[in-house]
């Protein structure tokens, strides 16, 4: 285990969804290919594929649905943002993922500066998206937020100081978070490099073992299991 994620590891108490929902009605959700229930569903239908979440919350007795790092999900197969005919496809998710309802408050994971944010538009994209920058321990890093509002990026600007568990977004919904359900994609980020309110949430196989590393898993600061 390297340096920021044994600093990761050792913080306590971090969310980034309404800190009124405990872990406890927290529930894991596969959306891998190994998920049978999904080859049956159109999940090119957002609308289809809110009821499908929605179902099983419901039959799980569950408020938020989690889960997908490092998950190969046939999911990006409708959107050309991860499948064209010159690129190998991307279909390897790299954040966590909540799903819970549109309008739902994001908190700051820690305390930090905004770094950057962005519309990201279009079919499969993150949609509003806030990135903040953090520094701990002589360890700089990211955390990005996507699939937000786009409320949520319209009084903001690039340096504004927020502390950890402060709301600094709500979710949105399909129309403006590139067509999904409603859900947070939450990423940790070692190396953000040039980009700017966004960073790639999805690899391709032959650059997984890159992106496993500079992106640390989300659940060693959440602690959700």
């Amino acid at each position: 285990m390297n340096a920021l994620e044994t600093i990761l590891k050792s913080i306590q108490n971090v969310k980034v969804i309404d800190d009124s929902i405990d872990y406890k009605n927290y529930i894991s959700l596969d959306l891998s290919i190994f998920n049978h229930e999904l080859l049956k569903l159109d999940i090119s239908n957002s609308i289809n594929f809110e009821k499908y979440i929605e179902n099983y919350l419901t039959t799980s007795k569950a408020k938020v649905a989690f889960g997908g790092y490092n998950e190969e999900r046939n999911l990006y197969k409708r959107s050309a943002v991860f499948n064209d005919s010159k690129t190998e496809e991307r279909n390897i998710h790299l954040g966590l993922d909540l799903w819970v309802k549109a309008g739902t408050h994001v908190l700051a994971a820690l305390d930090g500066t905004i770094h950057s944010f962005k519309y990201n538009v279009g079919l499969g994209d993150y949609g509003p998206t806030i990135i903040l920058e953090h520094k701990i321990e002589n360890q700089i890093f990211y955390t990005l937020y996507g699939h937000l509002s786009l409320e949520s990026i319209t009084e903001i600007k690039i340096g504004d100081f927020v502390e950890k568990g402060q709301q600094i977004a709500t979710l949105g919904n399909f129309v403006i978070n590139g067509d999904y359900s409603p859900h947070l994609h939450f990423q940790i980020i070692k190396n953000i490099g040039d980009n700017f309110g966004d960073y790639p949430g999805v690899c391709s196989k032959s650059d997984l073992d890159y992106y496993l590393e500079n992106c640390p898993d989300p659940n060693l600061l959440l602690k959700i299991t």
